[in-house]
Protein backbone atom coordinates (compact mmCIF):
# COMPACT_ATOMS: atom_id res chain seq x y z
CA UNK A 1 0.00 0.00 0.00
CA UNK A 2 1.36 3.58 -1.13
CA UNK A 3 2.07 6.15 1.34
CA UNK A 4 2.50 9.32 2.21
CA UNK A 5 6.54 9.01 2.50
CA UNK A 6 6.68 7.40 -0.54
CA UNK A 7 5.52 10.49 -2.76
CA UNK A 8 7.89 12.46 -0.91
CA UNK A 9 10.95 9.67 -1.93
CA UNK A 10 9.99 10.85 -5.28
CA UNK A 11 8.84 14.45 -5.51
CA UNK A 12 11.52 15.71 -2.58
CA UNK A 13 10.81 17.52 0.90
CA UNK A 14 10.71 20.66 0.01
CA UNK A 15 8.24 22.99 2.20
CA UNK A 16 8.07 26.99 1.09
CA UNK A 17 6.35 28.98 3.33
CA UNK A 18 5.76 32.77 4.61
CA UNK A 19 5.08 34.52 7.71
CA UNK A 20 1.90 35.55 8.77
CA UNK A 21 2.61 39.22 8.16
CA UNK A 22 4.24 38.57 4.36
CA UNK A 23 1.84 40.15 1.54
CA UNK A 24 -0.44 38.43 -0.20
CA UNK A 25 1.43 39.76 -3.16
CA UNK A 26 5.00 38.81 -2.28
CA UNK A 27 3.42 35.60 -1.86
CA UNK A 28 2.07 35.39 -4.78
CA UNK A 29 5.38 36.08 -6.18
CA UNK A 30 7.06 33.27 -4.76
CA UNK A 31 3.98 30.80 -5.80
CA UNK A 32 4.52 31.82 -9.27
CA UNK A 33 8.71 31.49 -9.18
CA UNK A 34 8.49 28.38 -7.39
CA UNK A 35 5.25 27.26 -9.35
CA UNK A 36 3.20 25.92 -6.66
CA UNK A 37 -0.54 26.38 -5.47
CA UNK A 38 -0.24 26.57 -1.47
CA UNK A 39 2.18 27.97 0.75
CA UNK A 40 2.44 26.87 4.41
CA UNK A 41 2.76 29.84 7.12
CA UNK A 42 4.97 28.96 9.42
CA UNK A 43 6.17 31.39 12.31
CA UNK A 44 8.49 30.48 14.98
CA UNK A 45 8.65 26.40 13.47
CA UNK A 46 4.79 26.70 13.90
CA UNK A 47 2.75 26.08 11.59
CA UNK A 48 -0.11 29.18 11.57
CA UNK A 49 -2.18 28.25 8.07
CA UNK A 50 -1.89 27.66 4.71
CA UNK A 51 -2.01 30.20 1.77
CA UNK A 52 -3.72 28.70 -1.14
CA UNK A 53 -4.24 30.04 -4.95
CA UNK A 54 -8.41 29.36 -3.98
CA UNK A 55 -7.85 31.48 -0.86
CA UNK A 56 -6.19 34.15 -3.28
CA UNK A 57 -9.62 33.81 -5.94
CA UNK A 58 -12.05 33.94 -3.18
CA UNK A 59 -11.25 36.06 -0.67
CA UNK A 60 -9.04 38.84 -2.49
CA UNK A 61 -10.06 39.15 -6.56
CA UNK A 62 -13.97 38.54 -5.42
CA UNK A 63 -13.87 40.46 -2.44
CA UNK A 64 -12.09 43.41 -3.96
CA UNK A 65 -9.50 43.79 -1.86
CA UNK A 66 -5.74 44.22 -3.38
CA UNK A 67 -2.88 41.79 -2.48
CA UNK A 68 -0.71 44.66 -1.75
CA UNK A 69 -2.54 45.81 1.03
CA UNK A 70 -3.37 42.28 2.60
CA UNK A 71 -1.58 40.22 4.47
CA UNK A 72 -1.84 36.65 4.66
CA UNK A 73 -2.78 36.29 7.82
CA UNK A 74 -5.54 37.93 7.18
CA UNK A 75 -7.35 35.37 4.54
CA UNK A 76 -5.50 32.31 5.18
CA UNK A 77 -7.09 28.88 6.18
CA UNK A 78 -5.62 28.80 10.02
CA UNK A 79 -7.39 25.08 10.84
CA UNK A 80 -4.68 23.15 8.81
CA UNK A 81 -5.32 19.36 8.34
CA UNK A 82 -2.34 17.27 8.68
CA UNK A 83 -1.20 13.87 7.61
CA UNK A 84 1.65 11.61 8.81
CA UNK A 85 4.59 10.43 6.28
CA UNK A 86 3.33 6.54 7.45
CA UNK A 87 -0.44 7.82 6.46
CA UNK A 88 -1.64 5.50 3.76
CA UNK A 89 -2.66 7.11 0.01
CA UNK A 90 -6.01 6.25 0.32
CA UNK A 91 -6.51 8.22 4.00
CA UNK A 92 -5.30 11.46 2.09
CA UNK A 93 -7.31 11.16 -0.73
CA UNK A 94 -10.43 10.80 2.12
CA UNK A 95 -9.33 13.57 3.56
CA UNK A 96 -8.84 15.27 0.52
CA UNK A 97 -12.54 14.60 -0.90
CA UNK A 98 -14.48 15.48 2.64
CA UNK A 99 -12.74 18.24 3.31
CA UNK A 100 -12.67 19.59 0.10
CA UNK A 101 -8.70 20.61 -0.17
CA UNK A 102 -6.10 19.79 -2.84
CA UNK A 103 -3.27 20.25 -0.24
CA UNK A 104 -1.79 18.27 2.79
CA UNK A 105 0.85 19.26 4.96
CA UNK A 106 2.85 16.14 5.99
CA UNK A 107 4.38 16.57 9.94
CA UNK A 108 6.43 14.65 11.96
CA UNK A 109 7.74 15.34 15.48
CA UNK A 110 5.59 18.50 15.21
CA UNK A 111 7.48 19.87 11.90
CA UNK A 112 6.27 20.64 8.57
CA UNK A 113 8.46 18.29 7.10
CA UNK A 114 6.53 18.45 2.89
CA UNK A 115 3.54 18.83 1.69
CA UNK A 116 1.65 16.62 -1.12
CA UNK A 117 -1.21 17.98 -3.92
CA UNK A 118 -3.80 15.88 -5.40
CA UNK A 119 -1.73 15.86 -7.99
CA UNK A 120 0.70 14.22 -6.34
CA UNK A 121 -1.69 11.51 -4.84
CA UNK A 122 -3.08 11.07 -8.33
CA UNK A 123 0.45 11.10 -9.80
CA UNK A 124 1.30 8.20 -7.33
CA UNK A 125 -1.79 6.31 -7.93
CA UNK A 126 -1.49 6.12 -11.68
CA UNK A 127 2.57 4.77 -11.37
CA UNK A 128 1.13 2.21 -8.92
CA UNK A 129 -1.52 1.00 -11.29
CA UNK A 130 1.02 0.68 -14.14
CA UNK A 131 3.55 -1.44 -12.18
CA UNK A 132 0.87 -3.66 -11.15
CA UNK A 133 -0.02 -3.59 -14.99
CA UNK A 134 3.21 -4.67 -15.73
CA UNK A 135 3.48 -7.11 -13.13
CA UNK A 136 0.65 -8.81 -14.34
CA UNK A 137 1.72 -8.93 -17.98
CA UNK A 138 4.98 -10.08 -17.35
CA UNK A 139 3.22 -12.79 -15.16
CA UNK A 140 0.46 -13.68 -17.81
CA UNK A 141 3.40 -13.64 -20.51
CA UNK A 142 5.75 -16.29 -18.90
Amino acid sequence: MLKVNDILKTKGSNVFSVLPNTSVYDALKIMGEKNIGALMVIENDELKGIFSERDYARKIVLVNRTSRDTLISEIMTANVITISPSDTIDHCMEQMSEKRIRHLPVAANGKIIGIISISDVVTAIIQSQKETISHLQNYISQ
